[in-house]
């Protein structure tokens, strides 16, 4: 199982131009956690796209590539491209570049984000959610597959035998799907033999099993080889050398974030009670001592026989020197953990 730390970089917004200095800091945060995760020899580092004040990242492949340069074998991913917004040309161009610079640790993972800032700011009509993403991934699968493509669309302009440069390191972009939970996009992907990360951000893990046999069935039934299917399983992740010190250190970042995007999606506020539920040994929380987080992620493993498994780290009110001993608890204690238990089974 490959093993990696997502995040989407969360600020307090400067509200100023010109002189942007907690964007810049998060920015070079970002950077050494990158940094610390190749050291560690941790194997995914992800970056989530988003449009909003509170988060730094809006280009992930452009601070990717930053990364790219003071990494060694890390791969390197978005988590994810908004694509229903992104140009899949321009998509496929800047990540091509991301895999030249990298030498091959590039990858694409494609979803239609949980927020939806991106439409009108780039002119989309949101009555077209569902028909930009199936359009807009089906060009980037065709420049990825041939150099020269001919392609038509309804919704973005055709192209005619014409050549998408540059090329990439590798052969092809790994393009993953990201998802969360929707019966229609485990079918799409099974069906079009694609990797999928699943998002497991508040229910219990066990509910999504249904989902990945769904995945896994539907790949099968269009012909292809279900046990070859890539899975990656996305958590919210912090660790500290106690359970109650990772619990004290992360439920008010925690509260704060879910409270938030609660009120702007109409659910009520987090309690402590159904935090500490969601730490629970069958939660979908991995916030606790090493040999916890551990046991949580070989309890997911017995579910879902997931390929790789990726700690989305949450900054909001912990300092970076948490967040960076969180980071290496992950990469020195659990992983080697996790990769001698996997061995063994």
């Amino acid at each position: 199982m490959e093993l990696g730390i997502s995040t989407f970089g969360e600020i307090v917004p400067d509200k100023v131009s010109g002189h942007a200095v907690n964007a810049h800091k998060r920015v070079q945060e970002l950077i050494a956690e990158a940094q610390l995760a190749d050291q560690i020899g941790l194997d995914v580092y992800a970056l989530g796209e988003h449009h909003r004040p509170d988060y730094v990242v809006s280009a992930p492949e452009v601070l990717l590539t930053g990364i790219a340069a003071v990494t060694k074998n890390i791969r390197l991913t978005s988590a994810v491209t908004v694509l229903s917004s992104s140009d899949p040309v321009r998509t496929y161009q800047n990540f091509a570049t991301l895999d030249l610079v990298s030498g091959g640790r590039a990858e694409i993972m494609a979803g239609r984000g949980s927020f939806i800032e991106s439409f009108p700011l780039f002119g989309y009509d949101l009555q077209n959610y569902d028909e930009l993403f199936t359009e807009h991934l089906d060009l980037l699968l065709k420049i990825n597959q041939q150099e020269q493509v001919t392609w038509k669309g309804k919704l973005r302009a055709s192209i005619n035998n014409l050549g998408v440069y540059p090329r990439p390191y590798q052969k092809q972009l790994p393009i993953w799907l990201a998802v969360g939970g929707t019966p229609a996009s485990m079918v799409r992907a099974g069906s079009l033999n694609l990797p999928v990360t699943v998002a497991i951000l508040g229910s219990d893990p066990d509910r999504f099993v249904p989902l990945v046999e769904l995945y896994r069935n539907s790949a099968k039934k269009a012909g292809h080889d279900e046990s070859q299917l890539q899975l990656a399983m996305n958590c919210h992740m912090h660790i500290a050398d106690s359970s109650q010190q990772a619990s004290d250190e992360f439920w008010p970042t925690y509260e704060k974030l879910m409270n938030k995007i609660g009120k702007e999606r109409g659910w009520g506020n987090m309690s402590r009670d159904q935090f500490e539920y969601m730490r629970s040994p069958k939660g979908s929380l991995l916030v606790g001592s090493p040999e916890e987080v551990v046991n949580k992620i070989m309890y997911q493993y017995g579910l879902f026989k997931h390929t790789r498994f990726l700690a989305q780290i949450i900054a909001g009110d912990l300092s970076h020197e948490k967040i960076m001993h969180s980071i290496n608890l992950f990469g020195t204690q659990v992983a080697p953990e996790i990769r001698k238990r996997l061995v063994v089974s």
